[in-house]
């Protein structure tokens, strides 16, 4: 069966960073791309990042410049690196697996002073 498991979430101020990682089991790693998306009550779930089998990677636009998804196929992990984060990247971030639309669990993410 395939698990996702999220971990390095918390609290930071504003213009600080974290390191979020998605360990996977059940699955052949390097074969399959990798998500992460955020969201926060009442509004759509986005997708943050993704990178592919290949390591092409793609943002979306708010995050561009100060958030950093890799991979490391050796740990069966994905990470994703947040600089500068604003407190409007206040969320639940959750790590996605394509093929199925498999989900972790989610880890909370928030920016305050």
């Amino acid at each position: 069966q395939v698990q996702l498991v999220e971990s390095g979430g918390g609290l930071v101020q504003p213009g600080g960073s974290l390191r979020l990682s998605c360990e996977a089991s059940g699955i052949l790693f390097s074969k399959h791309n990798m998500n992460w998306y955020r969201q926060t009550p009442g509004n759509q779930r986005e997708r943050v990042a993704m990178i592919s089998t290949g390591g092409s990677t793609y943002y979306t636009d708010s995050v561009k410049g100060r958030f950093t998804i890799s991979k490391d196929n050796a740990k069966n992990t994905v990470y994703l690196q947040m600089n500068t984060l604003k407190p409007e990247d206040t969320a639940v971030y959750y790590c996605h697996l394509p093929q199925g639309n498999y989900w972790g669990q989610g880890t909370q993410v928030t920016v305050s002073s």
